[in-house]
């Protein structure tokens, strides 16, 4: 039975199973099984390792690689591209690979003003709303808001506030979101940006009021769940910050949820100003990019 298993592996055949051991390599390994291997590995890896032979670039192209690494809703995804924000109908591509690939660049709806997208690690949904599609009070009154075009936005504008007494803003989408867990963030910052001889330069001229009294932020959703908490706005002026509102848990991948959120600071005693609102930020919990601020949970 040594001998055997010796000679399965090559270690007592002779010059002949040695000259098979040193010419066998990764790339006489059957393509299915190199399908396997990427099974348990992120998009990002499969795409190197796709380049390493063709055993696994051939497997790095089988459907059912990639739809393991798809939402379980991708086709509910891919209705927003084939159906685009221009009203245009589009074919869906023929492959998972090019789903994935499509869905990972992001898709606007809503008339531009909302997007989503997969992170391209672990295919999970991100999302992003524009200041343009929340309820803003005061919104058109150049006396207390005005849009600003920039690059710093994915949306290319922001919303500034000079100074007003009621600060609220509410927003809400009625979406299909994978199975998980999500956090709820508002894209802000302290202070008024531009652009002087090539240089960002930020002012904080209007930027008063947030020390005073923390804003608050809400979330509700349509199966029941609620989220009150509080944060005061005093970091870092000049930086984008995310200000955690809350999470919330989707647990049917083919039931539309609707969901609500809103920022506000309503003390008439006293106003505030001096703030940029880009966007809000929805994305698997844990997940994130750039700085946070987690807001201090209330009770209802």
């Amino acid at each position: 039975m040594g001998a055997g298993v010796s000679s399965l592996f090559g270690l007592g055949g002779g010059e002949v199973a040695d000259a098979e051991l040193a010419a066998a390599g990764l790339g006489d390994l059957p393509e299915l099984c190199a399908a396997q291997v990427l099974l348990r590995l992120d998009a990002p890896e499969i795409c190197r390792l796709a380049r390493l032979n063709h055993a696994f670039g051939g497997a790095a192209g089988a459907d059912f690689v990639w739809e393991a690494k798809l939402p379980e809703n991708y086709r509910y995804l891919m209705s927003f591209v084939e159906c685009g924000n221009d009203g245009r109908c589009r074919r869906r591509p023929a492959g998972k690979k090019e789903i994935y690939a499509r869905l990972a660049r992001p898709v606007r709806f809503d008339g531009g003003l909302k997007e989503f997208w997969l992170e391209k690690s672990k295919g999970r949904v991100c999302m992003a709303l524009s200041a343009k599609a929340l309820v803003i009070t005061g919104i058109d009154d150049r006396r207390y808001w005005q849009h600003m075009p920039t690059a710093e936005s994915r949306f290319h504008s922001v919303a500034y506030l000079q100074q007003i007494w009621w600060f609220e803003m509410v927003g809400e989408i009625d979406f299909c979101f994978p199975v998980g867990t999500y956090s709820l963030y508002f894209r802000v910052h302290l202070g008024k940006f531009y652009k002087r001889f090539g240089r960002r330069v930020c002012s904080t001229e209007h930027v008063h009021g947030w020390d005073k009294k923390p804003v608050r932020f809400q979330i509700s959703t349509s199966d029941g769940q609620h989220s009150l908490s509080q944060s005061y706005l005093y970091d870092e002026p000049g930086s984008w910050i995310l200000y955690q509102a809350g999470d919330f848990v989707v647990s049917k991948p083919d039931q539309s949820m609707k969901l609500k959120f809103s920022m506000a600071q309503i003390d008439c005693t006293h106003t505030k100003g001096g703030l940029c609102v880009d966007s809000v930020f929805i994305c698997p919990k844990g997940f994130q990019q750039g700085k946070v601020v987690r807001s201090q949970k209330m009770r209802l």
